[in-house]
């Protein structure tokens, strides 16, 4: 797998932490136990720091970046969908944010908030806890985040975390 550091910016990947070989790790990139970084994912802590937490995973096709005053922060059980974009953001324990999502600078993703597939957060903007952000770009629906799609995604990618470095094998 492309694990790269960058001068003296090397990735801190925890050994329980599934990171699959086509994903690409680089620079001043943290990753916590039981995580996982599935394909086509970059994570490019170059100009400034990457942190994931534990139990979060990081799907297909996003892309997690930094601005050179902002770093990004992914707490702790937290699900990145399919093809998402963030940079220089907050996503704190136990949110969302859903495929095909951006999340911009300062922006802040409060704990249980859930960022529905497609949304765009802007600059600064701060989804509270359990809400739902929608829309392009996203507008704030207060206590309507789902708690039982949050929990069905932390547990399904814990599981395929584990299940992967032991079952996944290449065939041709």
């Amino acid at each position: 797998m492309p694990i790269y550091a960058l001068g003296d910016k090397v990735p801190k990947i925890h050994p329980e932490a599934f990171v699959h070989p086509d994903a690409v790790i680089i620079g001043d990139v943290t990753i916590g136990a039981q995580s996982s970084v599935w394909p086509c994912a970059v994570l490019r802590g170059d100009s400034n720091k990457i942190v994931v937490g534990d139990r979060t995973s990081i799907q297909d096709g996003s892309v997690i970046h930094t601005t050179t005053y902002l770093g990004t922060f992914i707490g702790n059980e937290c699900t990145i969908g399919h093809n998402a974009h963030l940079e220089g953001c907050t996503v704190k324990d136990g949110a969302l944010v859903g495929s095909g999502s951006l999340v911009h600078h300062e922006a802040v993703i409060e704990s249980g908030a859930l960022v529905a597939a497609g949304a765009v957060v802007t600059h600064g903007t701060i989804v509270p806890a359990g809400a739902l952000a929608v829309g392009v770009p996203a507008k704030i629906k207060e206590g309507k985040a789902d708690p039982d799609v949050l929990a069905y995604s932390i547990d399904f990618y814990t599981r395929m975390a584990a299940l992967y470095p032991k079952e996944m094998r290449r065939i041709d």
